[in-house]
């Protein structure tokens, strides 16, 4: 289970303000990827921290009161958003950086050090940590993983009602075989990544 051990250490190396983050949607072939960021106050410890983990390994009922309780109990929260066009137009992991850095401008007050899930961004000139597998070490990438996804899921349910015929809300994005069905009978979208097998291969 995730635990505050990262965060810890670098408090105690007089990092106050330390955020944790990580991405939803980096493997999809539809919709954006969102990014999540998140600041705990490292001198309280609530009940709830003990039910964070990695946002996968949850449900969407327990996400979603998650998500209530991170943003109403952290010290800040950021969610960064790159559009579909954004990664086709500079590839996935620049765009999921951006994203990163777009959660990370959103936080007040801005953070001291990162620990990032499986990624380095050095973009942006605050010293960082990437952790393998971090949303299931580090309770604060756990919490921007669940924040992330809880944000993603609602926007792809909101381009459900936009595109019917594609059953965003089921599958968000991925692809399955009922969106594969879904792509050869209705085509490509506009918020298809243009880039990505197999829409790459559609006319």
């Amino acid at each position: 289970m995730p635990s505050l051990d990262f965060e810890l250490e670098a408090f105690q190396q007089n990092h106050t303000y330390v955020a944790g983050l990580d991405e939803v949607g980096r493997g999809t072939i539809a919709g954006p990827v969102v990014s999540g960021a998140v600041i705990f106050d490292l001198n309280k410890h609530y009940e709830f921290y003990e039910e964070i983990n990695d946002s996968k390994k949850l449900t969407s009922k327990k996400r979603t009161s998650l998500s209530i309780l991170i943003k109403r109990f952290s010290l800040t929260y950021g969610i960064g958003i790159s559009s579909a066009k954004e990664i086709d137009n500079i590839g996935i992991v620049p765009a999921t950086k951006l994203s990163m850095i777009r959660a990370i401008n959103h936080l007040t007050p801005k953070p001291e050090y990162l620990l990032i899930d499986s990624l380095e961004i050095p973009e942006i000139n605050i010293d960082q940590n990437s952790l393998i597998k971090g949303d299931n070490i580090s309770i604060s990438i756990a919490a921007a993983s669940i924040i992330a996804k809880v944000a993603r899921d609602r926007m792809m349910e909101k381009y459900d009602k936009y595109f019917p015929n594609y059953s965003f809300k089921s599958h968000k994005g991925y692809y399955t075989k009922s969106h594969a069905s879904e792509l050869i009978q209705n085509g490509v979208t506009k918020i298809h990544r243009k880039t990505f097998a197999p829409i790459k291969d559609f006319n």
